[in-house]
């Protein structure tokens, strides 16, 4: 099981967790009754999953965040480019602007970003 690749159903479980953690389990479990229409097995076996991954962590009736979703998708990313493009971000980018054109905003935000790195 890879730890940075959900499944759609996960991604949301995952997504609504990190919104509203801390939360007590029996919260979440009613909470997931309203969003997805699950049942409170359900619910224990979804989590159980994500804890597996060390996402997050089910102790004295509370769930907890271990990894945050920024840190969950940056190390997603990195995986990302590793498997498909050596580890080569300007790879990436060439093979993304070779069918989409990057906007004038798009290009702003790059360079902020390039720019902050180099300080």
């Amino acid at each position: 099981m890879e730890k940075y690749k959900l499944g759609d159903m996960e991604q949301k479980f995952a997504d609504l967790i990190w919104k509203k953690a801390p939360i007590k389990t029996r919260d979440l479990i009613a909470l997931c009754a309203d969003e997805f229409d699950w049942k409170r097995t359900t619910t224990y076996t979804m989590l159980k999953r994500l804890c597996d991954r060390q996402l997050f962590i089910n102790t004295s009736g509370e769930v907890k965040i271990l990894l945050k979703k920024e840190d969950f998708l940056a190390e997603k990313g990195e995986k990302f480019l590793e498997q498909l493009f050596e580890g080569s971000l300007p790879r990436f980018l060439t093979a993304f602007t070779r069918k989409k054109k990057l906007s004038d905003k798009e290009i702003q935000e790059i360079q902020k970003l390039i720019d902050e790195y180099r300080e």
